[in-house]
């Protein structure tokens, strides 16, 4: 596979201890990015894209060259999917893997004394040692503490440090059993890094042995330590400290303090320190010096031989900007062409090479952090091109900068979601407007430093699609100098387009449907947008939508010129020709792309030009476009050549078509995943920029490429299980959502910040996934969920409804008890439960002792009869208050308050608002009851009892508590009670309860009530989302949008849809769309060959009666070839057709004019030229030889019946042009024995028949007959060279004289070599080619041609046949196609010139800012080279003089001549040649013709074209 030239790539892991290192040999450098290990080619100017490692399936936490001589080659992963896989990167292949891990590694090296030793270490303690080459491995367990980070001794092979997440580090031996030989203490916090010093003894680093500090932090084992002599280890700590530890000493040779650095203010601020990560790198050839990273992306080099305080240098601190603005993770350094070289990467998402002699950065390679969902180059500067990433930031790329092929300018600010559109203003530098997910759109001055404008009018959802055009009303309304001269426009994921006013950002934004239903008088639902293009003149919009059609329209009024309905599904690209090619007409060509995998290309130039008075409808494609397997999700033309496009696609490939051949050229395969989006480079002709999902953009040069075309299907499907290999163990880690993703932090952190993991996922992709999450859903449908909530809707409701979210304890009280109840064979089921008592209280004070109860008797008798002490008997002590239900009312209601306030101690509110019934405060316990929530059906039923303000107020209440408990049937019919319907028919729409809604708003509504329309209208559109859509097109019938409801029926594009859609129209009265169905659906039967249905269909439409016509002798036509010569062998259908009575020995022509006239009652002159101008209006693309069989039969249909119905009414001249387009369609698309068919049922006896009825003074009718007649001729002298073989072998059995054949061979070379030298000097130029000669001695190993008797039949037919070929030899025809060839070469001579004279302009521009003659003579060396290549005049002057001159001797021509084709002269002379010496008179003529024209260099063409396509070659 072709790797990319250039590539932006995803960014670096972050928090990982070692995920970055170089290889031995200084030629790579690598880092881990998301699942993927990153290759880039160490340059000391710029890096250059290596090549991905691709396996993993879960983020890479460690990655590691292997530094063993000889092995450079050979590195090392680890990752969170639990694998350590050992890889070619040579190969970029895996050698061998191991999942010994149980947990998570954190940490991982390759030895660089030990070929095959990897070792790892994982987050709970355990470290792996795997020799790979003998499959070996040893597993030990030095402690029981978090593994931060880990490094093999460069001097030792059995000795291992490790860092740990408490700040110990520790020393073991792996011959030992990973015994801990050191435990250095002194850090307490996290070991982010270690390294060990390059060289042995202390005495290197050490200026002064006094220096050393005393140990008096470090323990550890030191039965070997004269093993552990001179090695020195350095660690980097959160502590915000560096150790240089002794191992010999077991103690510290040097506390390096990080420092505050000036431009970061005096101190440190917590959240800066709390995500610090110190990284430390021991550079080989520098022993004595450390470098480290610091708090804000600053790098340091400590000198450790240097006295004082200060040791440290800031490296790049000869100019700002150098340095990172974020904390950095990993350091690494190689040796390249003599120089020493420092990697860093960071957390700002830079990859940074640095020269350690002057301590400046040599290059920054950015890399991106999110999904890559646009690409947009600046047409004002030029090669400027704008990523717009998932990671909610903004890049500039000059991909034209001579100073670093990454020159990338990052904008953030005011942005803060995912970019998702892109676009440049078409005039002013600088001015770039983006969208984002979360439907902001906005304007950056990107030469400025200032905050982006944002526009106040904010979408609903994710941008889709920005286009810069001419103001439309309002906007377009003033002078030119009050208002701008473009605008800008936004399409969203609500599917609404808004006009932005540049100079009023502040401003309301205008909806531009408002503007479409105005102009245009619709009254039916717009369908939702979701792409925009304007024409490069800025005169035509085109608008994709939801539904899959294009709509164009007519600035500035935006009047709708025409609708193409060819995709079926959401429209995802659109994109218009440049119009700055060398045929004019390409201008009107537009490509689209949609979520199926087929691209159509439209040309609307007869729409524009004839501006119909009714909006036409297009249902047939100018070229279709098949390969990709998924759907398209960008394309761009090149604004190099004609018709030549790129497209992007979900199955991970980019390809690039040839437009007008239907061909594929190139298929890119380099990405990772699904493609998003494409631009071609507008300066290099073969270079193209992709972005997909895989965090890249990558340049890369179509004519590399090893493939022409997509997989079929196999790529889509890896990716697809790629994806879902990554999707399961995400998904075991997180419950269903209810609203957005929810990650942690450290998961967002690590995985190259900004997006998580949840990115390979497209739910959050800013271009529209609708249609394929539609397609992938299983959701019921709504009318299932309605019946449920019918059923009982207090229980059904919450379950349908209900979002993955806590419910309140009070909701779940009732269910939860029902369902104890009716537990079958439980206890609560044999034995009746007794009912709780209302007065607990009084009744337990009642049971007490004899003695208690004999005072309270006393108590109660004082109080009765001693009036004189009469006194509350239960004021005293609440011990009493069950004498209250005795004595007087004050005191019951005491008793009362007691027993409720414990009732609701005790969770038992019901019995509390019991008791205040009882009490009389009816009033207050419902109060009491709504504030807690838990009013009840009996509560409401007695609030009347209160009044009719308090029982009103009682039920809104509990229809909000209803709400909240998730009951909104029951609380809409509490609604209802107060006679608020509108309210009601709200609540239930709001939350998705339609057909509830419908019923009531159908019952308590006036019909005319415009918010019955809106209920179906709302209720359609969910509907439609849904693909329920015979649903909603009742829905729309039921909002008497009949044109809508017609429109959602044949969404599904199937037959019995259309079908059904087509009747629905034409009861509605809506018959333009009616037949446009009709046609549809019998274009689809026609593809199964079922042309009974397809009458059937059409038969419904009166005015369909000429496709009636069409369909009628396609049928024919199709019967009698597939009787002659079976066509379509192998299509699984069988032909369906009619049983009508023809006779059998009739031609073609009365066949068909029988069938017509029996069937279809076609008879009078009136109905044929009714028929004829209808069909003539009618206009099919011309055919290309990848123009599909069944659809190439059936334009050739429509063209021959247009020559019936010209026969019958006698319009001899249009029976000619349409029989001629029938048989140059034939010829275009390669299939010349359809050609000769086509004629032999036509003009059976030739074309002397029809000569006779033509006025011969009418000149285009003549030119078309002798067009024609040519055609006929073409055919008739190819069908003779292919049967020649077979009559050379009759002739084979005969004894041929060969004498006589030799003599007048002899004769006739010996004649033509007198007369001229063409066939020798064209046979030379043939060989120069390296190509067969054309014309030998021996007749190219043909049967030596004879005159013998026996023969004599054989070669008269055959000359007879040669003989009326020599209408093909017209010398007027031949001068026309010189001409023409001369000039479409001095144009693309001339296009070429230019292009190279602009590249040559830029690279001199840019070259001299520099002042740089190297770089100049080598940008200029292409251009010199291709001059000498060419030996023709290069000057602009003489190409103009050669196109003037041939365009004026084209003009001298007759018009008659060129208004029609001709089969190419030359080509028919090279036939004629090789056929061998029938008809001498033929054969001169051809040499004739060749020698001729051969000057122009046309013939080496045609004998290119011939020798390469020829049958016989």
């Amino acid at each position: 596979m072709m790797a990319a030239e250039r590539a932006l790539p995803a960014s670096p892991n972050w928090y990982c201890s070692r995920c970055s290192d170089t290889s031995e040999d200084g030629h790579l450098f690598g880092f881990a990015a998301r699942h993927n290990i990153c290759l880039l080619e160490v340059r000391p100017a710029a890096p250059a894209f290596h090549g991905e490692l691709v396996g993993h399936t879960e983020r890479v936490s460690g990655f590691s060259f292997c530094h063993y001589p000889g092995q450079n080659n050979y590195c090392a992963s680890s990752s969170d999917d639990g694998a350590v896989k050992i890889w070619d990167s040579q190969r970029r292949a895996v050698v061998t893997e191991h999942t010994l891990h149980q947990n998570t590694i954190s940490a991982l090296h390759w030895s660089p004394k030990v070929k095959d030793l990897v070792v790892t270490g994982d987050e709970k303690g355990i470290v792996i040692c795997y020799w790979h080459n003998r499959n070996d491995s040893q597993q030990f367990f030095p402690e029981p503490r978090t593994i931060f980070c880990l490094t093999c001794s460069l001097h030792h092979e059995n000795l291992v440090a490790i860092g740990y997440k408490d700040g110990i580090v520790v020393i073991i031996d792996i011959s030992r059993k990973g015994e801990v030989i050191h435990r250095l203490r002194g850090h307490d916090d996290e070991i982010h890094s270690l390294a060990w010093c390059p060289v042995l003894g202390e005495e290197s680093i050490c200026s002064r042995q006094e220096e050393l500090q005393e140990d008096t932090t470090t323990r550890g084992v030191t039965d070997e330590a004269d093993l552990m002599k001179g090695y020195c280890l350095a660690s980097g700590s959160k502590d915000q400290t560096i150790r240089v530890w002794s191992c010999a000493r077991n103690r510290v040779l040097f506390t390096l303090k990080l420092p505050f650095l000036k431009r970061r203010g005096g101190g440190v601020e917590p959240a800066v320190k709390e995500r610090l990560w110190l990284a430390v790198h021991w550079p080989q050839s520098h022993p004595t010096q450390i470098l480290s990273s610091s708090f804000g992306g600053e790098l340091l080099q400590w000198d450790l031989t240097q006295s004082g305080k200060r040791k440290w240098e800031l490296l790049g601190a000869s100019s700002e900007g150098q340095n990172h603005s974020r904390i950095v993770f990993n350091l690494c350094s190689l040796r390249a062409e003599s120089r020493e070289l420092l990697f860093s990467i960071s957390m700002d998402r830079d990859v940074k090479c640095w020269d350690l002699a002057s301590l400046n950065c040599c290059w920054t390679m950015p890399s991106l952090g999110g999904f890559v969902y646009s690409l947009a180059f600046s047409p004002v500067d030029t090669g400027c091109l704008a990523v717009g990433v998932g990671d909610s930031m903004l890049r500039v790329w000059n991909t034209l900068s001579i100073n670093s092929h990454y020159d990338v300018k990052t904008f953030w600010q005011g942005i803060k979601s995912k970019i998702t559109a892109l676009s440049w203003h078409p005039t002013k530098e600088g001015c770039l407007s983006f969208g984002t997910d979360d439907g902001k759109v906005g304007i950056y001055d990107t030469h400025s430093s200032k905050p982006p404008q944002i526009s106040s009018t904010y979408h609903k959802k994710t941008v889709y699609t920005l286009a810069w055009g001419p103001p439309v009303p309002p906007l377009s309304f003033g002078a030119d100098g009050d208002r701008p001269s473009v605008t800008l426009y936004s399409c969203a994921g609500e599917g609404v387009v808004f006009q932005h006013n540049p100079w009023k950002l502040n401003g309301e934004a205008h909806d531009i449907n408002k503007l479409i239903r105005e102009t245009n008088s619709i009254k039916y639902k717009l369908p939702a947008h979701t792409e925009i293009s304007w024409k490069p003149d800025g005169s035509i919009l085109a608008i994709g939508n939801e539904d899959g059609s294009i709509e164009i329209f007519q600035a500035p009024d935006l009047k709708l010129l025409c609708t193409i309905q060819q995709h079926h599904k959401l429209i995802n690209a659109i994109r218009w020709h440049h119009d700055h090619g060398t045929q004019p007409e390409l201008s009107y060509l537009i490509a689209s792309g949609s979520n199926n995998a087929v691209i159509y290309v439209h040309s609307i130039k007869s729409v524009i030009e004839n501006s119909p008075e009714k909006p036409v409808t297009i249902t047939e494609p100018f070229r279709t476009l098949v390969g990709h397997t998924a759907k398209i999700t960008g394309l761009s033309w090149s604004p190099h050549h004609d018709g030549r496009l790129a497209s992007v696609c979900y199955d991970g490939t980019a390809q690039v078509w040839d437009v007008l051949k239907e061909e594929p050229l190139h298929n890119y395969r380099g990405h990772r995943g699904r493609l998003l989006c494409v631009q071609w480079s507008p300066v290099d002709e073969n270079c193209i920029y992709t972005g997909a999902d895989d965090f890249g953009v990558h340049k890369w040069v179509a004519t590399k490429q090893e493939h022409s075309r997509p997989p079929q299907g196999k790529k889509s499907i890896e990716l697809d299980k790629k994806r879902s290999s990554q999707l399961k163990p995400k998904a075991k880690k997180k419950k269903k959502p209810s609203g957005k993703w929810s990650s942690s932090p450290d998961v967002n952190g690590s995985l190259n910040g900004g997006e998580s993991v949840r990115e390979s996922f497209l739910e959050e992709n800013g271009i529209s996934d609708q249609e394929g999450e539609k397609e992938q859903q299983e959701s019921e449908p709504a009318e299932m969920v309605s019946m449920e909530g019918h059923k009982n809707p207090s229980l059904s409701l919450p379950v349908v409804c209900v979002p993955d979210t806590a419910k309140p304890p009070m909701m779940l009280k009732t269910p939860l008890v029902r369902k104890d109840q009716m537990k079958p064979g439980s206890e609560s089921s044999v034995k009746r439960k007794k009912p709780r008592s209302i007065l607990p209280l009084s009744t337990s004070m009642d049971h007490r002792a004899k003695e208690e109860l004999h005072q309270d008797c006393l108590r109660l008798a004082k109080y009765l009869h001693s009036k004189d002490l009469q006194e509350d008997v239960t004021s005293h002590s609440v011990d009493h208050v069950n004498l209250g239900l005795f004595t007087d009312r004050p005191a019951l209601y005491k008793m009362m308050d007691t027993e409720g306030k414990s009732h609701l101690e005790n969770g038992h509110p019901e019995l509390f608002q019991q008791l205040m019934v009882w009490k009389g405060d009816l009033k207050g316990a419902l109060q009491s009851a709504a504030e807690r929530g838990e009013l009840t059906d009996q509560l409401v039923a007695i609030s009347p009892m209160a009044g009719y303000q308090t029982w009103a107020w009682t039920v809104e209440a509990f229809a909000k508590q209803l709400c909240f408990q998730e009951q909104y049937v029951k609380a809409a019919s509490h609604l209802l009670s107060l006679h608020k319907v509108y309210e009601a028919v709200e609540l239930l729409k709001s939350h998705s309860f339609f057909r509830e809604a419908t019923v009531i708003a159908k019952a308590r509504l006036r019909p005319e009530d415009p918010v019955l329309k809106d209920l179906y209208t709302s209720w359609a559109a969910v509907l439609e989302k849904d693909g329920h859509y015979s649903m909603a097109a009742k829905c729309y019938l039921g909002a008497d949008s009949p044109y809508d409801a017609a429109k959602v029926l044949a969404k599904k594009g199937d037959t019995t849809s259309l079908k059904g859609a087509a009747e629905l129209a034409l009861i509605a009265g809506e018959k333009d769309l009616s037949m446009t169905f009709s046609f549809r659906c019998a274009q689809e039967l026609l593809s199964s060959k079922n042309w009974v249905g397809a009458q059937a269909v059409l038969q419904q439409q009166e005015s369909l009666l000429g496709h009636r016509l069409v369909f009628c002798l396609h049928e024919l036509l199709h019967k009698c070839l597939n009787e002659s010569n079976p066509v379509d062998s192998r299509s699984p259908s069988t032909p369906c057709y009619h049983s009508w009575v023809v006779k059998q020995d009739c031609s073609f022509i009365e066949m068909v004019s029988s069938v017509w006239q029996s069937m279809f009652g076609v008879s009078t002159a009136e109905q044929l030229q009714n028929i004829y101008e209808q069909l003539r209006t009618i206009e099919y693309p011309p055919s290309t030889s990848n123009t599909h069989p069944r659809q190439l039969l059936f334009h050739i249909s429509h063209d021959l019946t247009l020559a019936l119905l010209s026969y019958q009414s006698a319009s001899w001249e249009e029976a000619v042009k349409a029989l001629l387009g029938a048989v140059t369609r034939s010829c275009d698309a390669g299939d010349l024995t359809l050609m000769q068919e086509i004629c032999n049922h036509f003009l059976p006896k030739g074309c002397d028949d029809l000569r006779g009825k033509l006025d011969n003074t009418n000149l285009q009718c003549m030119a078309a007959y002798r067009s024609l007649e040519a055609f006929v001729a073409y055919g008739q002298l190819y069908d003779t060279w292919w049967n020649l073989r077979e009559d050379s072998r009759v002739l084979e059995q005969l004894e041929p004289a060969s004498e006589a054949w030799c003599h007048e061979q002899s004769t006739l070379e010996q004649s033509s070599t007198a007369r001229v030298s063409s066939p020798k000097e064209i046979v030379m130029e043939a060989e120069d080619m390296n190509e067969e000669p054309f014309f030998k001695g021996h007749n190219n190993g043909i049967s030596l041609e004879t005159d013998s008797v026996a023969g004599s039949g054989l070669l008269a037919g055959r000359r007879g046949k040669l003989r009326g070929c020599s209408v093909l030899l017209s010398e007027d025809h031949a001068a026309v196609q010189s001409t023409q060839k001369d000039i479409s070469r001095v144009q693309q001579t001339l296009k070429e010139m230019i292009c190279q004279h602009q590249k040559n302009n830029l690279q001199q521009s840019i070259t001299n800012r520099q002042d740089s003659e190297a770089d100049l003579e080598k940008l200029l060396a292409p251009a010199s080279q291709i001059k000498e290549q060419k030996n023709e005049p290069v000057s602009l002057p003489d190409l103009m003089k050669q196109l003037t001159e041939a365009n004026q001797k084209l003009a001298e021509f007759p018009d008659s001549i060129k208004a029609f084709p001709f089969p190419d002269v030359l080509e028919c002379c090279l036939v004629v040649l090789h056929m061998g010496n029938l008809v001498p008179e033929l054969q001169e003529k051809s040499l004739h013709l060749l020698r001729k024209y051969r000057g122009s260099s046309i013939h080496k063409e045609v004998c290119r074209k011939y020798f390469h396509e020829s049958p016989a070659s």
